[in-house]
């Protein structure tokens, strides 16, 4: 193998993208390129989260008052929120986010273009790139009040 690599170089890894939203996977060149604090701030993106099969049971105890439901829920927040890196996004759900999409289709371009290696103006967690009243607004409406309409 190591004679075969020095003869024709090595393998070159080919970088592989999914929506880690939708789980789709994106073909090289295409989708969107967000940062947390972008995704973090869609309302839309909250109540689709806090209602996925897998959450849905801590919305129901959140809004009945139970306080593991609401701990599970920061918890969720926390996770997501703290994401250092930019989110590479499908076709399928940018309309959840209210972002300019000719940006976020360049930054996408010069993401895949890097090999991934890509980081658009303020990537990062959203505390750290969210100001500080911004970023409550966008966790107290995560915790407290995404997926209402549907958990009741």
């Amino acid at each position: 193998m190591a004679l075969l690599e020095s003869i024709f170089g090595k393998k070159k890894k080919v970088l592989k993208a999914t929506c880690p939203i939708s789980k789709e996977p994106i073909e090289k060149g295409f989708g969107y390129l967000l940062t947390t604090a972008q995704v973090v701030s869609s309302r839309k993106y909250w109540d689709l989260i806090m209602t996925e099969p897998e959450t849905l049971s801590y919305t129901i105890s959140h809004f009945k008052n139970q306080p593991t439901g609401t701990q599970m829920r920061s918890m969720i927040f926390e996770k997501y929120a703290t994401v250092p890196k930019p989110w590479i996004i499908s076709d399928s759900v940018i309309s959840y986010f209210e972002i300019d999409q000719m940006e976020a289709k360049q930054n996408a371009r010069k993401w895949w273009d890097s090999e991934g290696n890509f980081l658009p103006i303020n990537a990062g967690p959203a505390s750290d790139t969210l100001d500080h009243l911004a970023f409550q607004k966008v966790k107290e409406y995560a915790i407290l009040e995404a997926g209402r309409a549907r958990a009741l």
